[in-house]
């Protein structure tokens, strides 16, 4: 078989595999190409409609009438621009937002009962193979980003808690009872989580998991960013940073009015990425919760 008939025999099974050929994706009334704009908007801060055309190599006039169908929906809200009045910004309304978050999670649900018969190693391997397939097709690999974020799924969550813990005793002499902390914030996370305005991100290198962050809801206008973490196999490559940036994006989404954030002033890396996101210093005071003596922060970003 040629190299053109393979690929294009894979096209063919991998479409069947994931549902994309049914007339409505994921069981919605939206097909592949509406939810694939409405993920663009979900995850952009106010693009407007030739960006999208253009990132998603779409027709405009095909764009334009998935644009005023979610508009006629109470998905999507335009607003002039502030710099040019010809230009509309593009973003979700709640309605919107709240649908992709159904849409979002839906999708999660599916792709772990994908991966779910297959055992760790073998999924390491599928992941690793999706990894080059994208690097080799979408240009120089020199220039992609060596890991992936993605939200949380089945399994994630303890290990989470488990890195926290260990990682924590062994580079700050944490004690057990911060690892129960983590426990508890990750337990809240799942007994309360409200998908359109709570996320959690993990980030994969080489299949494994390299770090995480949450944003949970703390108020109807306040959000607070919780459990950031990274490998430190994995530190250097900007994914903290990342991390919080993907954090930041999906507060203003959620049109939360400010951040704030728990830290200890030894975290000193954590605390550079915070000062660089905009976070300010708002309070501290000693702490010994955790067995080594402390100095407990709070930060603030006003959005």
């Amino acid at each position: 078989m040629s190299n053109v008939a393979t690929v294009r025999s894979f096209n063919r099974f991998y479409t069947r595999r994931i549902g994309v050929l049914e007339e409505g994706l994921l069981h919605s009334p939206f097909s592949l190409t509406e939810v694939r704009v409405m993920y663009e908007l979900a995850h952009r801060e106010r693009p407007t409609a030739a960006a999208l055309a253009e990132e998603l190599r779409l027709d405009p006039g095909y764009l334009s009438r998935i644009l005023r169908r979610f508009q006629k929906l109470g998905l999507l809200r335009r607003d002039r621009s502030g710099e040019d009045g010809r230009e509309r910004l593009l973003s979700l309304t709640p309605r919107g937002r709240q649908t992709f978050a159904k849409l979002d999670s839906r999708q999660n649900d599916e792709v772990s009962a994908l991966l779910a018969p297959l055992p760790s190693p073998e999924q390491r391997r599928l992941i690793g193979a999706l990894a080059t397939v994208e690097q080799l097709l979408g240009g120089s690999g020199a220039t992609r980003e060596p890991y992936l974020l993605r939200t949380h799924r089945p399994g994630d969550l303890g290990w989470v808690v488990h890195r926290h813990g260990a990682l924590y005793a062994e580079e700050y002499g944490y004690d057990e009872r911060f690892e129960a902390l983590v426990a508890r914030v990750v337990s809240d996370f799942v007994a309360h989580f409200d998908p359109s305005r709570e996320r959690c991100w993990i980030a994969e290198k080489d299949g494994e998991i390299v770090g995480s962050i949450m944003l949970v809801k703390k108020s109807a206008s306040v959000a607070k960013l919780r459990l950031l973490y990274v490998e430190p196999r994995a530190r250097g490559l900007g994914i903290g940073e990342r991390l919080v940036t993907e954090c930041l994006r999906f507060a203003r989404q959620a049109r939360y009015r400010k951040v704030t954030l728990y830290t200890h002033g030894q975290l000193q890396a954590a605390r550079h990425i915070y000062e660089k996101a905009g976070f300010r210093l708002v309070g501290d005071e000693p702490e010994r919760g955790y067995g080594p003596e402390l100095v407990a922060q709070t930060w603030e970003l006003v959005l």
